[in-house]
């Protein structure tokens, strides 16, 4: 993007400084490339921090770091650093090469799209389907299906992971916002880290949750035992925090709503293994014999007659975790979005079964629903 570019770009000779693109008429090296001097309202600001607050620029500061470390921006014809604090009259040089070209190839593959415009795509991603392409994962990804639906991603991602703003994990299904440009892109990331964005999952674990609602928070990291997983850690690791709610009570089994205030590998799921209740169809995390599993369950409960396993919930087809509902501002219009993904067919059939059976146990439907709401 070009400064000129963007309705909301500062103009030559506005506050932000004395700005200019390339001309047009001469092909370029570089995505972008602009000069200006510095103004003495800008004065002692850091120049990583002053070249982000541009917004003609439209650069993270990340992205402006990275810039500088490669030598892409000057002052005064000299590279410099991120800590630089300018001063009145340098000439900042800023140049922004074009991104890599997509290691990823484009796939015909089929994806339910919700919502789509201009600078976004909201879609409901399938249980199975890894996000981007990694080791042991190089084709049939979520990326592969966009770069065949789209011409164009945002390249902030990279190579491998253009667009993505967020992921989910391979075995979770849900809706998911994909960025089609820079601007986009750097507006929903900020939304998703300030947790002005919300995201809602709904799982459905074994056994009757004890409280209507909590706090889990722990850390989480790599399981010593088993690389594959993860798992709470005493020390070490990554600090995660899972915020959840009570919805339904079945007795043997509860419908439970999420909300992450980070995002972990496999958070939602290590920490309902971490409180005694594993999400129902988990292959990794879930109890090895469900039905044993759920014998012990019912003894702590009390319950007198030992009802059959139910038949929709045994054919989960994988985790009954799914990310159900996800609200943002659109990142050019401002406006409030919110959005909904169906829950996948056989996570619906083991709910529908469990409220035909009705609750089981003193406790299945002795506490009524808490009407609060989790924190964003």
């Amino acid at each position: 993007m070009t400064p000129t570019d963007d309705p909301d770009a500062a103009g030559p000779g506005d506050a932000t400084g004395q700005g200019g693109a390339a001309d047009p008429g001469e092909a370029s090296d570089w995505q972008t490339e602009v000069e200006f001097e510095i103004e003495s309202v800008h004065a002692g600001q850091r120049l990583d921090a002053f070249l982000a607050s541009r917004r003609d620029l439209g650069l993270s500061r990340s992205h402006v770091q990275k810039l500088i470390s490669q030598g892409l921006v000057t002052v005064d014809g000299e590279a410099s650093k991120a800590s630089h604090r300018v001063e009145p009259g340098e000439a900042v040089r800023v140049q922004v090469p074009f991104p890599e070209p997509l290691a990823a190839e484009p796939e015909d593959i089929p994806i339910d799209v919700v919502y789509e415009d201009e600078h976004l795509i909201v879609l409901n991603k399938p249980r199975g389907m890894v996000v981007h392409p990694a080791a042991g994962h190089p084709r049939g990804t979520l990326v592969n299906a966009l770069l065949a639906h789209c011409d164009h991603l945002s390249g902030i991602g990279g190579v491998c992971r253009p667009g993505i703003v967020h992921r989910l994990d391979r075995d979770t299904s849900g809706v998911m916002v994909v960025a089609k440009s820079d601007r986009a892109h750097q507006s929903l990331s900020e939304q998703i880290k300030t947790r002005t964005a919300q995201r809602r999952y709904l799982c459905l674990v074994h056994g009757d949750v004890a409280a209507e609602e909590g706090t889990v928070e722990t850390r989480i990291g790599r399981d010593p035992e088993n690389r594959k997983k993860m798992a709470v850690l005493p020390e070490g690791g990554r600090d995660a925090v899972t915020h959840y709610r009570v919805l339904e009570r079945f007795g043997d089994f509860t419908l439970v709503e999420c909300a992450l205030r980070t995002g972990r590998t496999h958070q939602i799921r290590v920490h309902m293994v971490h409180i005694g209740h594993p999400v129902a169809g988990d292959p990794v995390y879930g109890p090895r014999r469900p039905r044993r599993f759920r014998r012990e369950m019912a003894k702590v409960m009390a319950v007198e007659r030992e009802e059959p396993y139910p038949e929709d919930v045994a054919a989960l087809e994988g985790q009954a975790l799914h990310a159900y509902r996800l609200a943002f501002r659109h990142p050019v219009t401002g406006e409030a979005m919110e959005f909904y993904a169906p829950l996948p067919p056989d996570m619906e059939r083991a709910i529908g079964e469990l409220r035909t059976r009705g609750p089981l146990g003193p406790t299945g439907a002795a506490r009524p629903r808490t009407a609060t709401s989790l924190p964003p």
